[in-house]
């Protein structure tokens, strides 16, 4: 079996698991874009928020999201990246949309180096990946000893890596990406919390910031 992406599919999430909009990723897509390839396209309903004309492909490994996806995007390649990997021009997409894909991969270091080869020159990645510093999941396991997993979220039990702020960071400047913006996104908002956090990124100096976010939007270039 391919390590990437095969875990979420064996587990047999509902069908709304692939229909996620993710209107919070708008905001890092670049001002421009002619040729995107989305990494997990699930349903394909992400491709309803870019902006026309553009050329989208997809690249899913559930048949059942797949085949409704298909008539949202131009095309849309069965499988994991590595078996559809030679189907995929080199040099042809300025963006590559990857939401909530890096942490069901094996190895999302090597898929950010493979995928560059695909990407032009001074092309745009974007990524949603959940933050294991959120402070659900500190709370599991610091006060409540446990780590529990669950259907979907931080601790979906497809995810086969975790990451925070920093290490998220040094996975895209060693595969050679140059990160453009990174922010916080689906944090608190319960008025009494964002006071609350706002009292602990103060008094930490900005130290705890980023245990509010339950994942963090990244917008990096391929400079090569």
């Amino acid at each position: 079996m391919s390590a990437t992406l095969t875990v979420r599919q064996s587990l047999n999430p509902g069908s709304d698991y692939y229909a996620n909009v993710r209107h919070e990723m708008v905001p890092f897509l670049p001002d421009t874009y002619r040729r995107v390839l989305e990494i997990g396209c699930g349903d394909g309903v992400f491709a309803d928020l870019l902006t026309r004309p553009h050329e989208m492909w997809g690249v899913e490994l559930d048949p059942d999201a797949a085949a409704r996806a298909r008539p949202r995007l131009h095309r849309v390649l069965l499988g994991t990246f590595e078996q559809v990997q030679h189907q995929l021009p080199t040099n042809y997409f300025d963006l590559v949309v990857c939401n909530d894909v890096l942490e069901h991969m094996a190895d999302p270091d090597a898929f950010l180096t493979a995928v560059g080869a695909h990407m032009t020159r001074n092309g745009c990645l974007i990524a949603s990946i959940p933050n294991m510093r959120h402070w659900q999941v500190l709370w599991q396991l610091l006060v409540r000893k446990d780590w529990q997993y669950g259907r979907e979220g931080i601790m979906d039990r497809t995810h086969l890596r975790f990451f925070t702020e920093t290490s998220m960071r040094r996975m895209f400047t060693d595969a050679g990406f140059q990160i453009e913006r990174m922010q916080g996104i689906n944090g608190v908002f319960d008025r009494t919390r964002r006071i609350l956090f706002g009292a602990v990124t103060l008094l930490s100096l900005g130290h705890y910031a980023d245990t509010q976010y339950r994942q963090f939007g990244m917008t990096a270039r391929w400079p090569r």
